[in-house]
């Protein structure tokens, strides 16, 4: 199978991986460009898990403000100056400034929620679903399943992302850290409400 040069030039603009990657992840998926973004995103997630143990100690902060009514900081990180002066790293910051805006978290992810705030959580759902009837046997699952929303909703790795509900803020970082080739974090962030 021939890839062309404007099936790599178009998986590139759709994903900003590099031309070799979307060449190889093209020619993995035997041409078909939804396959080759799922071979280009399961690749950051390995290259992502890979990069973990490195350290991001450069970045930027940048804030947002909506309608002089809500406000953020936000202290994103990376490896190195250059890939903090890179536009690409700037567009994701800003974007998640002002996804942190939106949708309020109020954690980083899952192992930053205090063991006695989800203790707290779990015991609410599970009298909810003993007073709901449901049978013993299935309330772990649903009380799992519960957990995970609980997470989805206060935790900023785990919210959908605003401008693309299908992928969540984690995804989105794992793709950008295969895309830019390095680790990228975010190290804290506040966010501000008027008369909050």
């Amino acid at each position: 199978m021939t890839i062309t040069m404007e099936e790599i030039s178009k998986l590139r603009e759709a994903t900003s991986a590099g031309m070799m990657d979307c060449k190889k992840a093209l020619e993995e998926s035997k041409g078909d460009f939804d396959g080759a973004i799922e071979v280009l995103r399961k690749k950051g997630a390995a290259t992502s898990a890979k990069r973990a143990e490195r350290d991001a100690k450069e970045g930027l902060i940048v804030s947002y403000i909506h309608n002089n009514r809500i406000g953020t900081l936000l202290e994103f990180n990376c490896e190195t100056d250059f890939v903090a002066l890179n536009d690409d790293f700037k567009l994701l910051a800003n974007d998640l400034a002002m996804h942190i805006a939106a949708s309020a978290p109020e954690y980083i992810s899952p192992s930053n929620v205090p063991a006695e705030i989800v203790a707290k959580e779990k015991e609410i759902e599970l009298a909810q679903l003993k007073d709901a009837g449901k049978p013993e046997k299935v309330i772990d699952k649903i009380l799992e399943g519960k957990i995970e929303k609980f997470y989805s909703r206060v935790c900023l790795m785990k919210q959908p992302f605003i401008k693309n509900p299908d992928v969540t803020v984690e995804d989105l970082i794992n793709e950008k850290t295969a895309a830019i080739g390095e680790k990228i974090s975010v190290r804290r962030f506040v966010r501000f409400e008027l008369g909050k």
